[in-house]
């Protein structure tokens, strides 16, 4: 199974140095899983950007779609706004998941060739699980 055949990631936050570091984390775990990212403002500042989380998009697009994770408020924001603007964004969507463990998730299920919405489903699972458990 090539990185065409499965569904693929991006990451999008307000720093840069975060997705950046997201990406080789996961990558080191699932390198047949394509992974973009979007992040941070030029010049080092924090934001994001629609037109940025397009271009994240298109460049690790296949027909298995694409699953985005993403920080915080205005980073969905953008990323519905990115998605928006494609030509096509049938299978493309965003979970509602903490970027690091939701993405561990969706990396994994992603590198099993499983379809967008059971990546996007791994990916959400994680929500309420306690780091730490209870005794």
């Amino acid at each position: 199974m090539s990185k065409i055949d499965r569904v693929s990631l991006v990451f999008v936050s307000h720093s840069y140095h975060i997705v950046k570091g997201l990406q080789a984390l996961m990558t080191e775990m699932q390198p047949d899983v394509k992974i973009a990212i979007a992040g941070g403002e030029p010049g080092g500042g924090i934001g994001t950007n629609a037109l940025d989380i397009k271009k994240a998009i298109e460049s690790v697009y296949t027909e298995k779609g694409v699953v985005i994770l993403f920080d915080l408020g205005s980073a969905l924001m953008n990323s519905e706004m990115a998605i928006e603007l494609l030509d096509d964004a049938s299978n493309v969507c965003i979970a509602d998941a903490p970027i690091l463990e939701g993405g561990y998730a969706a990396v994994v299920e992603a590198g099993f060739g499983s379809e967008v919405e059971e990546v996007k489903e791994a990916a959400q699972m994680v929500r309420g699980i306690p780091k730490i458990p209870t005794s």
